[in-house]
């Protein structure tokens, strides 16, 4: 029987994560699985405890991405996405453990940890995909320079503070509009509750396939919120007049300057993003906990 290789994501930044991970490791040794971690994450941590710096990492002893059954993720979503982005290749689930962070895609709460691992070693999951977005930079010229992709949101930006960008965003290959405006968010529904919903964007269900289009302080009288089908190819160009540089960020994490000319197409990714759920629950539960909404009065379902 091959050995099973689960990865462990965590940071070396809070002492409870630093413990909580220390007993992830563990548990899965104990239950005959080998924990792995990635190489940056093994530096880091080992400088914390020495415990760490004997932990297979991702890349030794014939460990690869493919390889791995589960990711566990100790963190917030920021610490997912950077999960997200190390299994990319791979087909591991998600698994993330919410370590005192406000956040939509970690699951399982800090005390729920223990029995959360012992599920997840029992294969005791189910896998949910979330839609991610592909992302493509061509130069004025149509060549493409830059791909990449994203979970939560691509976002195009100015790159001065003082100087807005003037853009055209077209859909599914139809110019629709241009304006000056300091950027556009092109989310997907799992990242609607976040840069979407600061920008002032619909937060969208995740079953929900769609894609929102938000411009961000434009100079135009039709600039609201879009909702689009995730097949319907947004593309942004920075016109050729604008003054200055634009930059795109893709979850926060990846970036590519863009010089006037540049257009970026952004669609639906083949490869989604696949989420390990140990229980069943509501969305609607979710908002009503993350942003502590008042639910006084409600009496249930009347038939």
């Amino acid at each position: 029987m091959n050995e099973r290789d689960i990865l462990v994501v965590a940071h070396a930044q809070r002492d409870d994560t630093v413990e909580a991970a220390r007993r992830v490791i563990v548990a899965l040794r104990d239950a005959g699985a080998r924990p792995v971690l990635s190489p940056d994450d093994r530096a880091e941590l080992a400088e914390v405890d020495p415990f760490f710096a004997d932990v297979t990492a991702l890349g030794e002893a014939d460990t690869t991405v493919a390889d791995l059954e589960l990711a566990i993720v100790l963190g917030g979503d920021g610490t997912i996405l950077r999960a997200a982005e190390v299994v990319r290749e791979g087909t591991a689930p998600v698994l993330g453990i919410n370590m005192g962070h406000v956040g939509f895609l970690a699951e399982i709460e800090r005390d729920d940890m223990d029995d959360a691992v012992r599920q997840a070693i029992d294969r005791d999951y189910e896998v949910e995909q979330r839609l991610a977005l592909s992302v493509r930079v061509k130069d004025a010229a149509g060549t493409v320079v830059y791909e990449t992709w994203a979970l939560n949101e691509a976002t195009v930006e100015k790159a001065s503070r003082e100087r807005m960008i003037e853009v055209v965003v077209a859909i599914d290959g139809r110019p629709l509009s241009s304006f000056g405006c300091d950027g556009m968010v092109v989310s997907t529904p799992t990242g609607s509750t976040a840069y979407n919903f600061s920008a002032g964007g619909p937060v969208i269900w995740p079953g929900v396939e769609a894609i929102a289009v938000i411009p961000l302080s434009a100079h135009a009288l039709f600039a609201r919120p879009l909702v689009v089908s995730p097949d319907a190819p947004v593309a942004i160009e920075l016109l050729e007049r604008t003054d200055g540089t634009g930059i795109l960020w893709c979850d926060g994490r990846r970036s590519h300057d863009l010089p006037p000319g540049a257009r970026v197409i952004i669609r639906r990714s083949q490869h989604p993003v696949r989420l390990a759920r140990l229980h069943p629950a509501a969305f609607t539960d979710r908002l009503v906990r993350k942003f502590q909404l008042p639910v006084a009065g409600w009496r249930g379902t009347r038939e």
